[in-house]
């Protein structure tokens, strides 16, 4: 995909993306957390481990996770980035990764919205530190690097937010929902601004797995009753999982694009 803008611009892109998905998310009904969410369609156990799909179909998590961390330690990884510092947002993306394998891990033997907090908070440190990847090879490393610790905390914050709100009685998941929107959109948006590196068509590929994970994840009860061989919250899994790998092959294979 051939960008359609410059690099000038970029940082207001993302700034007006930012603006827009929180004004809409203040604009929204108050939505609370509803109880039934943790009742999954596929609930057999196995070898001792209840929920069993649930829970071991985070195994592509830890995987990608383990996999992309090791990569970035290897040597072959300096062909990949103009500057070592480039490698903090993708080091912090994979840990992420390995964190989300074990808190949904976690969450998924005993669904309840305490145990969702250490599923969602590790979420958050795969999302935003990939959208700060985004700028530092779209816009300015410099400002994707500044922008770093300031998109995790908002990432982390929301979904405390939503959890003491909940604890308060009055459970608001808005801002969690448009940090999710807002690393999705960030993804299409940097396609639209000249590219640093080569093999940016991935990014529709994480996309396009991101928005299956979220259907199999609407979709959970009617895919598990096609046959009761699979839910579609396990696919969900299985499909933001291998959204982790196809970024690490985007690494793996990218090259500087000459400037």
């Amino acid at each position: 995909m051939h960008p359609v803008l410059s690099r000038r611009p970029g940082i207001w892109l993302f700034s007006a993306l930012a603006a827009v998905v929180g004004i809409a998310a203040l604009l929204i009904p108050r939505t609370s957390q509803p109880l039934s969410y943790h009742g999954f369609a596929d609930r057999r156990g196995w070898l001792g481990l209840p929920n069993f799909g649930d829970v071991t179909s985070n195994i592509l998590f830890l995987v990608a996770g383990l996999w992309g961390l090791a990569f970035l330690a290897s040597k072959p990884s300096s062909k990949q980035f103009l500057e070592p510092s480039e490698r903090w947002p993708y080091s912090l993306m994979f840990l992420g990764l390995v964190l989300t394998a074990f808190g949904s891990a976690y969450y998924h033997l005993a669904p309840d919205n305490t145990r969702l907090l250490w599923d969602r908070l590790p979420m958050t440190v795969v999302f935003m530190p990939l959208v700060a990847a985004m700028i530092g090879e779209r816009v300015s490393v410099r400002i994707g690097l500044w922008l770093l610790p300031i998109l995790l905390a908002v990432g982390m914050g929301s979904v405390l937010q939503w959890y003491l709100s909940e604890q308060r009685g009055a459970g608001d998941l808005r801002f969690y929902a448009a940090v999710q929107l807002y690393a999705l959109l960030s993804l299409l948006v940097a396609l639209l601004l000249p590219p640093r590196y080569t093999q940016g068509s991935y990014l529709l590929v994480v996309a396009g797995l991101y928005v299956l994970a979220k259907v199999c994840e609407t979709a959970d009860r009617l895919i598990f009753s096609l046959g009761q061989v699979v839910s579609g919250h396990t696919l969900k899994h299985l499909a933001a999982g291998a959204a982790g790998l196809c970024i690490l092959r985007m690494l793996q294979q990218r090259r500087p694009v000459p400037q």
